[in-house]
């Protein structure tokens, strides 16, 4: 019994941390993603936010890589620290760091909290992986499971946000 669960707990912690956040952001843009379609190292938005994100904060240990997996952009007093330009996909960025809180105490690592920082915005949003949001987040996983499984993307409607999004033309052009 011990073996399935730890197999079933390996098989929701195979995803990476902003596979999580795009399953939030779109279902196709995840797919498109976890099957090796890269389109944000071009866009201008992306640019902005690595810009934001290394010119905030700047004394912190930035970027630290767990397994391939997920990038904490830093930890500090059992708080993992998420740099975001803007708070528009704010469910996406909360449960992007709530993996990663889901992540490491898989590894063993407990009593940990998150934060949200938006430096543009002079903001910060404290997260914390209740038992109702883990619950969530496994049902999220199992989802991002079958959509990646699939053989083809899967259909959305257009969206407000497939204007500015970088996989726009694969999907809609």
């Amino acid at each position: 019994m011990e073996d399935a669960l730890s197999s079933f707990m390996d098989e929701l912690t195979k995803f990476t941390g902003t596979e999580v956040n795009y399953y939030f952001v779109c279902p196709k843009k995840l797919w498109w993603f976890h099957h090796g379609v890269e389109m944000e190292q071009e866009s201008d938005r992306v640019k902005l936010g690595k810009l934001v994100h290394e010119s905030s904060y700047g004394r912190r240990k930035k970027e630290i890589s767990i397994d391939g997996k997920i990038v904490l952009d830093w930890r500090e007093d059992g708080v993992i620290h998420e740099v975001k330009l803007t708070d528009k996909m704010e469910e996406a960025h909360e449960f992007q760091l709530l993996y990663y809180i889901f992540y490491l105490r898989r590894k063993g690592v407990e009593n940990l909290r998150g934060r949200i920082d938006y430096p543009k915005l002079r903001q910060t949003r404290d997260v914390e992986l209740t038992a109702e949001k883990e619950a969530k987040l496994i049902e999220c996983l199992r989802d991002m499971e079958r959509i990646t499984a699939s053989s083809v993307p899967p259909a959305v409607e257009l969206m407000r946000i497939c204007r500015s999004c970088s996989y726009a033309e694969l999907c809609w052009g």
